[in-house]
C-alpha cells in the first residue's frame, strides 16, 4: 500500500470518488465490475465499496470524519458532484421499524394487514382512510411501525434488486392449517437473501384442524427454530379472522426492532425509497415514498430514477394533507415529472435546474453504458480471483420433487473447493418472475432440469442480467458447475439465425437424395452453416448444409432474392412450403 491516502464519505457517487482518486469515472465503473458492482456513473456507493475501488488506484481510504460545508450553487458545478458527508453517529436517533408481510397467497396476508390497521392504526382513526397509498403506520406502546402494504415478495425483492433497504423486519405469515407452502418457501428466501430479521405469524389457529407443532417443526428444518425451542425466530399464534393476538405480533415487532441498529438523521440529507407510483389522468403522477433519512417537505425538489419535479402536495396514509414527513413515514406526493420505478432511490435537491442535470447525466451515462454483464458462471472464476466472491449463489428448478432431492444432493457434493455453492432456494416448477427477481437481488444463477423458463421470466431475464441455465442430464448440470468452480468452465454458444428460405420446389437426385430448390427471403444461406427445417411452425429437421447451388454451380452463400438448390445431410422428408433457415453457434454474451 503507497502513503497516498483518501477522506472518504459514507455514501459517495462513483464520479466523486472518481474525481478524488485522479481516475476517469470509466476506469472506475470498470474496477467495480472487475469487482461485481454494476454502478452508474451518478449512483451512490457505500464506504465499503468506494475503498476497493480506491486500492485498485493505489488509495488508502479512511472514514471522512467531518461533516463537510455544501457549496452554494454557483450555476457552474451541479449539487450531484459535491461531497456528500456521512452523517455523524451523534446526529442518528431511532426511527420507527419498516415492516413488510410476506407469505403463501392463501394464508392470510391481507387479513393480518386488515387486522392490524383496523385494531391499531396510529391515531385511532380505521375509518379516516380515504386513499390506499401502499404503506401505513400503527402505534404501539406510544411507538409506530410502519408497514408496507406491497404485493408481495415480488415487490419487496424489486426494491432489493434496484438496491434499496425494502423493510427492516420481514413478518412471515403461515396458516397454521396448512403449513409450509412453496410460496412460504420462497419468500423465506428472498427474506434470507435480502439478510432481514423475521418473525412468523402462525395465522389462523381458531381453526378446527391447526397444528402450530406440526408447522413449527417445518420451520425449524428451514433453519427458522421457534424461540420456545431454544431457537431465535420468535413465532406469534395469531387469528386475522378474530383478531386475536394482534398485540403480541405487534410487541413482537419493537422487540425485533430494538435489538437493531433502527436509526436516521431526521436533519440530515433526505434520501428514501419509491414504493409505488401510477399516472392519475386528473392528478398527474401520484407517488408512494418511504423517507428513510432527513425530512422530506412539501415543496422540496426530488430526484427518484429518471423522474424528477418539485413536490406540489404530499399526504400521509389517510389521504391528509401534511407538510413535511421524517424517517420511516409514506407519504402520498404530487409533482414528479414522471413515473419512477418500485424500489428506485429518491434524493432531495437544491433546485430544479439541479434535477435536470441529475436526471439527463443519468439518461446520458445509460445510453453510454454498456449492458450490465451477467454473473453468469463464465466469469465466475475471474470474479473470485478480483477477491470479490466467495461463493457460487444458485436458484435450482426441477420438474418433480424425484429429481429436485437427488440434485440438490449432487450440487451439495461439490461444496470442496475454495468457492462454496450456496443453493437459495429450490422448488419443483417451471422458471417464473419471481426466480429472477430473487437471482437478480443476490447475484444467483439458476439453473433448471427437465423444466422451461416462461416467456415473461425470459424477457426479464434479459432486462436484469440473469443468467439462466437449462439441462436434461443431471451429469451435465453437475459438470458444468464443478467446471464453473474450477475455473475451466468453456463459454456458453447460442444459436444465432442468418438466413431463411422458402422451398418451392422438390428435385430428386439419383445418388444424392433430394435437392431443395428455395427461394432465400431474408438474410443468407451459408453451405459451412447448420440447417433446420421447419413445416406450418414444427421443427422437422436439425443438422448440416450438405450442398448449396446456384445456377449449377457449388456457392459458399447465397443472399435474400435469390434462388438455389439446398440438400440437407441424411434428410430427404423435404416438402414445397417448408421453410428452411441456417443458423451459426456464437458465444453467449
Amino acid at each position: 500500500m503507497s502513503g497516498k491516502k483518501v477522506e472518504i464519505p459514507a455514501g459517495i457517487s462513483v464520479r466523486d470518488l472518481a474525481q478524488k482518486i485522479g481516475a476517469s469515472p470509466i476506469d472506475a465503473i470498470k474496477k467495480l465490475m472487475m469487482n461485481g458492482v454494476m454502478a452508474s456513473i451518478n449512483q451512490m456507493i457505500d464506504f465499503d465499496t468506494a475503498a476497493i475501488v480506491a486500492s485498485e488506484f493505489g488509495y488508502e481510504a479512511v472514514p471522512e470524519v467531518q461533516e463537510v460545508e455544501q457549496k452554494k450553487e454557483t450555476g457552474e458545478v451541479p449539487l450531484w458532484r459535491q461531497k456528500i458527508a456521512g452523517e455523524k453517529d451523534a446526529d442518528l436517533v431511532t426511527r420507527p421499524p419498516v415492516v413488510t408481510i410476506l407469505g403463501h397467497v392463501d394464508h392470510g396476508k391481507t387479513s393480518l394487514l386488515d387486522a392490524i390497521r383496523q385494531t391499531n392504526v396510529a391515531g385511532g382513526e380505521a375509518g379516516g382512510i380515504t386513499q390506499h397509498i401502499g404503506a401505513y403506520q400503527v402505534e404501539k406502546a406510544g411507538r409506530l411501525i410502519s408497514f408496507l402494504d406491497t404485493p408481495g415478495h415480488a415487490a419487496f425483492t424489486a426494491m432489493r434488486a434496484r438496491g434499496a433497504q425494502g423493510a427492516d423486519i420481514v413478518v412471515l405469515v403461515v396458516a397454521a392449517d396448512d403449513g409450509v407452502m412453496p410460496q412460504t418457501r420462497e419468500a423465506i428466501a428472498h427474506a434470507k437473501a435480502a439478510r432481514v430479521p423475521m418473525i412468523v405469524a402462525l395465522n389462523k389457529i381458531d381453526k378446527a384442524n391447526a397444528n402450530p407443532d406440526f408447522v413449527k417443526n417445518q420451520l425449524a428444518e428451514l433453519e427458522l427454530v421457534p424461540d420456545e425451542w431454544g431457537g431465535n425466530t420468535i413465532v406469534v399464534p395469531v387469528s386475522a379472522k378474530q383478531k386475536k393476538g394482534i398485540d403480541d405480533l405487534l410487541a413482537s415487532i419493537l422487540l425485533v426492532a430494538d435489538s437493531t441498529d433502527i436509526r436516521a438523521n431526521p436533519q440530515g440529507k433526505v434520501i428514501g425509497t419509491v414504493i409505488e407510483a401510477e399516472l392519475d389522468k386528473s392528478k398527474g403522477v401520484i407517488a408512494t415514498l418511504l423517507v428513510q433519512n432527513g425530512t422530506l417537505k412539501n415543496g422540496n425538489v426530488v430526484v427518484a430514477g429518471m423522474a424528477q419535479g418539485r413536490l406540489k402536495a404530499m399526504f400521509d396514509y389517510r389521504g391528509k394533507p401534511v407538510q413535511k414527513a421524517g424517517p420511516s413515514t409514506p407519504v402520498s406526493v404530487m409533482g414528479l415529472s414522471d413515473v419512477p420505478g418500485a424500489g428506485e432511490i429518491f434524493e432531495v435537491v437544491e433546485n430544479e435546474r439541479v434535477a435536470r442535470e441529475i436526471v439527463l447525466g443519468r439518461q446520458e451515462a445509460k445510453k453510454n453504458q454498456a449492458v450490465a454483464s451477467k454473473m453468469s458462471l463464465e466469469d465466475l472464476f475471474a470474479r473470485f480471483k478480483a477477491g470479490d466472491v466467495k461463493e457460487l449463489k444458485l436458484i435450482v428448478k426441477a420438474d418433480v420433487q424425484g429429481s429436485l432431492e437427488p440434485l440438490v444432493t449432487e450440487i451439495n457434493n461439490l461444496n470442496k473447493g475454495d468457492i462454496k455453492v450456496n443453493i437459495l432456494y429450490n422448488e419443483t416448477g417451471n422458471i417464473g418472475e419471481n426466480d429472477v427477481m430473487l437471482a437478480s437481488a443476490s447475484k444467483a444463477i439458476i439453473v433448471g432440469f427437465n423444466v422451461q423458463a416462461d416467456v415473461n421470466a425470459r424477457r426479464l431475464a434479459e432486462a436484469e442480467g440473469v443468467d439462466i441455465r437449462l439441462y436434461d442430464i443431471i451429469y451435465r448440470m453437475t459438470e458444468d458447475i464443478e467446471k464453473a468452480l474450477k475455473g475451466m468452465l468453456q463459454p456458453e454458444y447460442v444459436a444465432r439465425v442468418i438466413g431463411k428460405a422458402h422451398v418451392l420446389a422438390i428435385f430428386p437426385i439419383s445418388k444424392v437424395g433430394k435437392i431443395a430448390g428455395c427461394r432465400v427471403t431474408e438474410g443468407e444461406l451459408r453451405r459451412n452453416a447448420k440447417a433446420r427445417l421447419y413445416r406450418s411452425s414444427d421443427l422437422v429437421y436439425e443438422g448440416e448444409v450438405a450442398s448449396l447451388r446456384h445456377e449449377k454451380e457449388d456457392v459458399r452463400d447465397v443472399r435474400s432474392g435469390f434462388e438455389c438448390g439446398i440438400g440437407l445431410k441424411n434428410f430427404n422428408d423435404i416438402m414445397v412450403g417448408d421453410v428452411i433457415e441456417t443458423y451459426i453457434m456464437e458465444k453467449a454474451s
